[in-house]
């Protein structure tokens, strides 16, 4: 059976990446703050970067922040990496950065906005409304979600942090439910790179997930340190998104390509 999580392994294989390349589309880093400029900037960094991205992870917020026409324009933009995936003959799969989270009903309408209407391959939710609400983005194998567990950001530990009663944290409550539910392969984790021992404890609550490990580079987070504690015994099981340390490098085509290449010489001298 074909799920979303064997898609990215094949798109991983064919590119020999783990790089997520992110679309974000700041206001200060465009030539004018217009629809028309973020889709100019998005396509430059798919043309340049795409041989070496494992996936593609676009924002939403920097899209919907122009109304109806960022929302036609973030579906302009999936539809652009699709079809430079048909040029590469490799699904680049997508990850739509959305956090949605509601109860089921909505739940449903959200699915069928981030999939059917716009294309999206994966998008990322919150868990804390339980199984329901994420059972419609789930129901479709061939496309995936990565919940949010332990987070980047410096607050993450409010409520993340929380000591349960049989000892677990939250977010490794939230880690080995993950693991029950992912019955059809498209379960997978937000666990950020600026926190290696949560990493280290998610890792081992979720020994068979996908990590999608955002935090390397802009917000602190250390690369190798990272993938020490995330990725699984096969090398595999970890997306690494990038999005200001590329696309405002004054070669976004070579850092990407840097980044790729750093990420193998990691892995390699794990495995000495």
């Amino acid at each position: 059976m074909e799920t979303f999580f064997s898609f990215l392994e094949k798109r991983v294989d064919d590119c020999s990446s783990l790089l997520c390349v992110g679309l974000d589309p700041h206001v200060s880093d465009l030539n004018e703050p217009s629809p028309a400029s973020v889709l100019d900037f998005c396509l430059d960094l798919i043309k340049q970067t795409a041989p070496y991205a494992a996936a593609f992870k676009p924002n939403a917020a920097f899209f919907e922040v122009f109304g109806a026409e960022g929302w036609t324009v973030l579906k302009q933009v999936i539809e652009a990496i699709d079809e430079e995936s048909k040029r590469q003959g490799s699904l680049i799969p997508v990850v739509l950065d959305a956090k949605r989270g509601d109860i089921a009903s909505t739940a449903e309408a959200y699915a069928k906005s981030a999939f059917e209407s716009l294309g999206a391959h994966c998008i990322t939710l919150s868990p804390y409304l339980g199984k329901d609400s994420i059972e419609p983005f789930i129901q479709d194998p061939e496309k995936g979600v990565f919940l949010l567990c332990k987070t980047s950001n410096p607050g993450s530990g409010d409520l993340q942090d929380i000591k349960l009663e049989d000892g677990d944290l939250l977010y490794e409550h939230v880690a080995k439910l993950a693991q029950t539910w992912n019955a059809k392969n498209n379960i997978g984790l937000v666990v950020g790179a600026t926190h290696i021992e949560a990493m280290n404890r998610v890792r081992a609550s979720a020994p068979d997930l996908w990590f999608l490990t955002p935090g390397v580079g802009a917000q602190g987070g250390e690369l190798e340190a990272a993938l020490k504690a995330g990725l699984r015994k096969d090398g595999k099981g970890m997306l690494i998104p990038i999005s200001r340390g590329i696309s405002r490098a004054e070669n976004p085509k070579v850092v990407a390509a840097e980044i790729r290449d750093q990420i193998l010489n990691i892995k390699r001298s794990l495995k000495q």
